[in-house]
């Protein structure tokens, strides 16, 4: 999966559409990301003793990574994210960059 956490991105559909967030989790197994404050639901609790106090409590749920999209944070519009391999000399090993397709700055 192409994104990450702590990655500022778009929604491209759905209730929340044109919005943007922060990634929280990043769910691969199942293609899906939680968003900081979007995709909110209400969920209506039960009171659990004394501890807790019943209610209606505002839960996030995750959203398919296909409908999001990535913000660069160089040139601020939404992009693809593609792959750049630099090669390091002092232990031979290569590094992969994720670019922006847009601008080419590294994300």
């Amino acid at each position: 999966m192409k994104l990450k956490k702590d990655d500022r991105v778009v929604v491209l559909g759905g209730k929340d559409k044109g919005r943007t967030g922060k990634i929280e989790k990043v769910l691969p197994r199942q293609a899906k990301v939680l968003i900081a404050g979007l995709n909110l639901f209400k969920k209506h609790v039960r009171p659990q003793g004394e501890r807790q106090p019943g209610g209606v409590v505002e839960i996030a749920k995750p959203l398919p990574a296909s409908r999001v999209a990535l913000v660069c944070p160089k040139c601020g519009q939404r992009t693809r994210v593609g792959y750049r391999v630099n090669q390091v000399d002092r232990v031979n090993r290569d590094t992969k960059l994720r670019i922006c397709k847009k601008c080419q700055a590294a994300i």
